[in-house]
């Protein structure tokens, strides 16, 4: 897992008031920005991910598909484990929702969430899947962080979005410039260069 400046995290994980494990929501966080930024075979995937209040969250959804991560151990779901993380990027690619523990264990993959759209707003332009998350976490004490195939990443608490995440911008603030000395930084139509000075 990649080191992770603590500013990033300080408002979403400290507005996600659901008892949500801090360490947890960040390593989802960051595994959906390697989603976000990989994709697979050259083409992006959105998915989403569903922590914390686990037993109903699985009560309002249910599965697609044969869940292909049953009968494995807790310790191959979790999601500090390397290989883990591997295999849920590859999972991303299939349709439906992954439902996480406040553990940091994937109990369930490729789920349908149900969903009820009683007084959730969202702005316009955001799909099914960010529906379905406000919806969760309407319903539920969970969080949802959602991959969008435009490859921004939002985060729900309490049917509102609370975050957003564009992987370039977040992994610009992870890397320093490496000029010694003064430089000089111009950004125009969203796109930033950093040069020494003339």
């Amino acid at each position: 897992m990649h080191d992770v400046p603590t500013d990033i995290f300080e408002q979403i994980c400290n507005d996600a008031k659901r008892g949500i494990s801090r360490q947890v929501l960040e390593a989802v966080i960051v595994l959906a920005v390697e989603i976000a930024r990989e994709g697979r075979e050259g083409r992006k995937i959105g998915t989403m991910f569903v922590v914390g209040d686990t037993e109903a969250v699985l009560e309002r959804s249910r599965t697609l598909i044969l869940d292909p991560l049953a009968g494995h151990s807790d310790e191959e779901r979790r999601l500090t484990n390397i290989e883990t993380r591997e295999t849920m990027k590859e999972l991303a690619q299939l349709d439906g929702a992954f439902v996480v523990t406040d553990a940091g264990v994937v109990v369930s993959a490729c789920r349908y969430i149900s969903t009820r759209l009683d007084d959730i707003k969202l702005p316009l332009g955001l799909g099914s899947r960010h529906m379905a998350a406000a919806s969760i976490t309407r319903e539920t004490n969970a969080v949802a962080v959602v991959v969008s195939e435009s490859s921004v990443i939002r985060i729900f608490d309490n049917g509102e979005l609370i975050g957003e995440i564009i992987p370039e911008l977040w992994m610009l603030s992870r890397h320093s410039v490496h000029f010694n000395g003064p430089y000089l930084q111009r950004t125009k139509n969203s796109l930033t260069v950093v040069s020494k000075p003339e």
